[in-house]
């Protein structure tokens, strides 16, 4: 986790097979799975990070690329620093 102006930012990435610029848009979408991306999981993974980051006024995102790996990232307000 880092500072990210007035929030605190923190990524995971990896160095998979990179989702297509077209399916980004989607990839927070419930039951959405990217095509090709095999038998695991319901869709429901980052479609529950995505609601209690909102929840919490917070925003999130992910940046991808075909053969290169996804950076999957969210933001939250941070407390004022004690002096």
């Amino acid at each position: 986790a880092v500072r990210h102006g007035a929030a605190v930012r923190v990524e995971v990435a990896d160095a998979g097979r990179g989702i297509p610029a077209a399916e980004l848009p989607r990839v927070f979408d419930r039951f959405y799975r990217v095509a090709g991306a095999g038998p695991r999981g319901s869709g429901l993974g980052l479609a529950v990070v995505a609601a209690i980051v909102s929840a919490h006024d917070g925003r999130y995102g992910v940046e991808s690329e075909p053969g290169l790996g996804s950076v999957f990232w969210i933001e939250l307000g941070s407390a004022p620093q004690n002096a």
